[in-house]
């Protein structure tokens, strides 16, 4: 298209009323309702982990293995979630609180694997789970290697 055809803007703007007006239909930030939300989201998940752990305790399990065992299913929770695709729902009400550790981090490995999935399990939504998984299972395993033996040294 030839530039002789095209005519100028009929708005003559300066850079000050444009961000006068910018700033009058920019969306005011919402802080205190987001702070709450996260804050009732993130402690709801860490109550739901918590029964867990006393339900594996009150079934016998010591201290220890309850609490591995209630992450465990915190973690099967939060990847069941995303695969449902509530999780997303949960995070758009809950902002930051639908980051708590252990179902934050399930959700973070099972999301862009499902984005795959029509590319088949094993290409598609394998091979994107371990792309994801794979830098924080080394890091995981060298540092418990590091600390494994720091500690057997020490003592």
């Amino acid at each position: 298209m030839d530039n002789r055809t095209l005519r100028k803007p009929a708005i003559s703007i300066t850079p000050e009323e444009y961000k006068t007006l910018s700033q009058q239909y920019t969306p005011k930030p919402t802080l205190i309702k987001n702070v709450v939300r996260a804050f009732v989201v993130g402690g709801i998940i860490c109550a739901i982990g918590q029964i867990f752990i006393n339900l594996f305790v009150s079934i016998g399990l010591s201290s220890i293995e309850a609490s591995t065992a209630g992450t465990a299913t915190m973690i099967f929770i939060g990847a069941l979630l995303t695969g449902l695709g509530l999780y997303d729902e949960i995070g758009k009400f809950g902002g930051a609180g639908s980051i708590v550790p252990v179902t934050g981090f399930a959700n973070s490995i099972v999301a862009p694997a499902m984005e795959f999935k029509r590319e088949g399990y094993v290409l598609g939504v394998g091979a994107k789970l371990f792309t994801i998984a794979g830098p924080v299972l080394v890091y995981g395993i060298a540092t418990s290697i590091v600390i494994g033996l720091v500690y057997f040294l020490l003592h």
